[in-house]
């Protein structure tokens, strides 16, 4: 039984915790994208091993793209969840193939299972994710 929107007059509120991760998500990869587009040469200096630069501006891109899922979730998109997923596994995928290791490949996917997570924060008795559409 779908007890959402029942009554349209109510609108929908998520709880403090969530905004937080979602405002701190689009700092980060806002953040993240710009070291990416802008310092480049930094990051694979500290890699040490030689990565692309097309590699680094894909990575960077994915950081642009989860900017616009964490804004999509904002709005109450679930679509927003599923880009995140998408975009969590293509970093994945990446990072294998530039020589990461495992473990700090699947820290990404990680993200995946936290913000899923704090979209279970309640507020009002109802969680965000069951708010998205």
């Amino acid at each position: 039984m779908d007890t959402i929107n029942e009554n349209p007059n109510v609108a929908k509120q998520r709880h403090g915790c969530v905004t937080a991760w979602l405002v701190l998500m689009i700092i980060a990869n806002s953040l993240t994208a710009m070291t990416y587009f802008f310092s480049s040469e930094m990051i694979t200096k500290n890699l040490s091993m030689d990565v692309s630069n097309s590699m680094i501006i894909l990575l960077g891109i994915i950081c642009i793209a989860n900017v616009i899922f964490s804004v999509m979730l904002f709005q109450w998109k679930k679509l927003g969840f599923w880009g995140f997923i998408i975009t969590s596994i293509g970093a994945f995928i990446i990072n294998l193939s530039i020589g990461l290791g495992i473990v700090q490949s699947l820290f990404g996917l990680v993200g995946i299972a936290i913000l899923y997570g704090v979209l279970q924060i309640k507020k009002d008795n109802i969680p965000a994710w069951d708010n998205l559409e």
